[in-house]
C-alpha cells in the first residue's frame, strides 16, 4: 500500500517539470501572439480603439492580448488579423507554421549580427530586383512617415527633372472619389490597400519616369512595397519624431493630436515597427534640422548618382 503511494507520488513529481514546460511554452507562444499583434497595429498607425472597433472585440481585451495575457479564440485571432489586412497566420509565429525552406532560411538569418542584416537584406532585395528592374532608372519613389518632407522635395524633383510628380494618397483618392480617411471609414483598411496597389500598377506602366511620393503605410502592405522597391528607386525621407510632429502640426492637420495624449508615443511605435521595411529602401535621407534647399541638395546628389551623368539634367 504504501509502495503504491510512493510511486504515485514519484510519478506525479516526474510530470511537474513536463506541465511547467508546456505552461512556460504556452505563455510564450501567447506572449508572440501579442508582439505580431503590437506590431501590425504599430506598422498600420492604428490605435487600439480603431483595431478593437474594426475587429469588434473589446478594447479591454485586445490589451489583454497584446500583453500576452489573454487567450484568443480562433475566431477573434482571424477576426484580428483581417482587420489588420493580414493573414491569421502572419499572427501566429511557431517554426511549424512556416514552410520548411523559408524556416531554414530564417534559421539561418538568425546566425547573422544584427548590425549586418539591413546590407543583407538589401543584397536580397537587388537579387529580387533584378528580375524586372531593368526599367526602373527614371522611377524614384520617396518613402516614410507624414512631416518628413516627402511631398515638398518630391514636388521640387520633379520640377528639377521634368518629370510628373504622383502623390499614390491622390491618385486613390480620385479613383475612389472620396478622402482616404473616408474611403478608410466605409470601405475598410483592406480596400485601400487594395486600390493603392492597382494605382502603383498603373504608375509604373503609365510613366517610364516620375517621381512618387506614397503614404507611410505601404510598407503594410508586403506585396505592394515589394512591387514598389523593384520597380522603382526608393529613397527613405526621414526625420526625428519632434519634427515629423511639428511639421504636421504647423501645415495645420491636428490629426495626431485629436483624442490622443499620448500621440509622441504612438508616433515612436509606429516608426519602430516600420523602420526595418523603411531601411528596405535603396537609400535614406534625414532632414532633421536641415532647410528645405540643403534637403533638396542631399536629395539631388542621391539621385543623380542612380541616373548617370546622360540624364542627370
Amino acid at each position: 500500500m504504501a509502495e503504491g503511494v510512493a510511486d504515485d507520488v514519484n510519478e506525479k513529481a516526474r510530470s511537474l517539470p513536463q506541465r511547467g514546460s508546456a505552461v512556460s511554452t504556452a505563455a510564450a507562444f501567447l506572449a508572440s501572439i501579442g508582439r505580431e499583434v503590437r506590431r501590425n497595429r504599430a506598422k498600420r498607425g492604428m490605435t487600439r480603439r480603431q483595431l478593437a472597433h474594426a475587429s469588434a472585440t473589446s478594447e479591454r481585451y485586445l490589451a489583454q492580448i497584446e500583453s500576452g495575457v489573454g487567450n484568443p479564440s480562433v475566431s477573434v485571432l482571424r477576426a484580428i488579423a483581417h482587420a489588420l489586412g493580414v493573414e491569421a497566420s502572419a499572427l501566429l509565429t511557431e517554426p511549424g507554421t512556416r514552410p520548411a525552406v523559408l524556416a531554414n532560411i530564417l534559421g539561418l538569418l538568425a546566425q547573422v549580427p544584427e548590425r549586418e542584416l539591413t546590407a543583407l537584406a538589401k543584397e536580397i532585395e537587388v537579387r529580387v530586383a533584378g528580375l524586372d528592374g531593368a526599367d526602373r532608372a527614371r522611377r524614384i519613389a520617396l518613402v516614410g512617415l507624414r512631416g518628413a518632407g516627402k511631398s515638398t522635395l518630391g514636388r521640387l524633383l520633379a520640377q528639377h527633372f521634368g518629370w510628373p510628380f504622383i502623390e499614390l494618397d491622390r491618385l486613390v483618392e480620385e479613383d475612389y472619389g472620396a478622402s482616404i480617411p473616408d474611403l478608410i471609414e466605409m470601405a475598410g483598411t483592406a480596400t485601400f490597400r487594395r486600390l493603392e496597389r492597382a494605382a502603383l500598377e498603373r504608375v509604373i506602366a503609365q510613366h517610364a519616369a516620375a517621381v512618387i511620393t506614397t503614404a507611410g503605410g505601404i510598407v503594410a502592405d508586403p506585396e505592394t512595397y515589394a512591387l514598389l522597391l523593384r520597380r522603382t528607386h526608393t529613397v527613405w525621407i526621414k526625420a526625428r519624431p519632434e519634427d515629423h510632429m511639428s511639421r504636421v502640426m504647423a501645415q495645420g492637420d491636428f490629426r495626431p493630436m485629436a483624442q490622443n495624449r499620448e500621440a509622441m508615443a504612438d508616433l515612436m511605435a509606429i516608426l519602430e515597427a516600420r523602420r526595418a521595411d523603411y531601411a528596405r529602401a535603396e537609400a535614406e535621407m534625414d532632414t532633421s534640422g536641415d532647410g528645405v534647399e540643403r534637403s533638396f541638395a542631399k536629395l539631388l546628389g542621391i539621385v543623380t548618382s542612380w541616373l548617370g551623368s546622360d540624364q542627370a539634367v
